[in-house]
């Protein structure tokens, strides 16, 4: 079965296409991903008309892909940037109206859910008790537990995304600045630290971001060309030390370094100081890479609820809410 998973993210909207199968690894058959940055789309609470035309131009290109690529069944979502807008929910209306594409808007509760599946079906039972930190553009999302669903979670308004936006105002930003977003980051993950320990230490702590892997590579983690079975970590010292240098760094200064994508070099600091204080404040000395996040656990999921038997695909074409995963569906003969 192929499937098709639609993120529209705080930073990017990215198409996954897979070749799927109940009790098989999905495999990764096309990716197709623009950059938007609907965080910065937003006018004060509100996303932007030029931000709504661009997503919709971004979501028919994706559908048209997707039917190129034989896809069968699209699952589309939303996250932090989305969800956030005052007129979130009324931007994806016209959108539907205009392109046909329902996506519906993820809680970050349920990102941190999904994206701990993922990682529980990759690292497996023998990881016991897993952590799993997600620093995406909108939102932090922290899951643990000994299972497949989490027993502890939160998510929380510190996108490396959102604090550039609304903490630092130049290239290289103050040493105020930095220093007071440092506080308020601190500040935010202390009120989560308890109840994300009150079962337990983690026996491995697991990163899934975009964030995570580009401080790994920094700190002199294998490139990715070496493929997803390589092991990665990020200790917190490198972190450390990266929280303190980044922000003194230009863009221009940042991008030299290996493994800094243009899209989200603006970023990396905020993402860094994060980084370090989640590592800090849980008491983690170093976490590893993960190649599944949120999408795979969207994949899995819906592989799950059709192994159970509580959905099969249509013959026709149009969009259909999956209330067992929360999402909506594109699903065509």
């Amino acid at each position: 079965m192929r499937l098709g998973v639609l993120d529209v993210g705080s930073n990017t909207v990215h198409l996954l296409v897979v070749d799927a199968y109940s009790g098989a690894r999905p495999m990764p058959a096309f990716s197709h991903k623009v950059t938007l940055k609907l965080t910065a789309q937003l006018d004060g609470t509100s996303l932007s008309g030029p931000g709504e035309k661009g997503l919709r131009g971004v979501v028919e290109e994706a559908l048209g892909i997707a039917e190129d690529k034989g896809v069968e069944e699209i699952i589309a979502f939303a996250t932090s940037a989305v969800r956030e807008a005052v007129n979130g929910e009324q931007v994806l209306a016209r959108i539907r109206e205009q392109t046909g594409a329902q996506i519906n808007v993820m809680t970050g509760e349920e990102e941190a859910r999904l994206t701990f599946l993922a990682a529980r079906r990759w690292f497996g039972w023998s990881s016991g008790r897993l952590l799993v930190i997600d620093i995406g553009g909108g939102s932090l999302e922290v899951a643990s537990g000994i299972d497949e669903e989490p027993d502890a979670l939160a998510s929380l308004p510190l996108g490396a995304g959102r604090l550039t936006r609304d903490w630092l105002s130049s290239d290289p930003p103050p040493a105020e600045e930095v220093r007071q977003m440092r506080r308020h980051v601190r500040a935010e993950i202390a009120r989560q630290t308890g109840g994300m320990l009150r079962h337990g230490a983690p026996d491995q702590v697991v990163g899934t971001s975009k964030t995570f892997k580009q401080l790994a590579r920094i700190a002199g983690a294998a490139p990715s060309g070496e493929g997803p079975y390589v092991k990665r970590v990020l200790r917190h010292a490198d972190a450390a030390a990266l929280a303190e240098r980044l922000p003194a760094m230009t863009q221009a200064e940042r991008l030299k370094l290996p493994g800094v994508s243009a899209s989200r070099v603006a970023q990396l600091p905020a993402g860094a100081i994060v980084a370090d204080a989640i590592l800090e404040l849980l008491g983690v000395g170093q976490l590893e890479q993960c190649p599944w996040a949120l999408r795979e656990g969207v994949i899995l999921r819906r592989l799950d609820t059709l192994a159970q038997g509580l959905g099969t695909l249509l013959p026709q074409l149009r969009f259909t809410a999956d209330a067992t995963a929360g999402l909506s569906c594109l699903r065509r003969a």
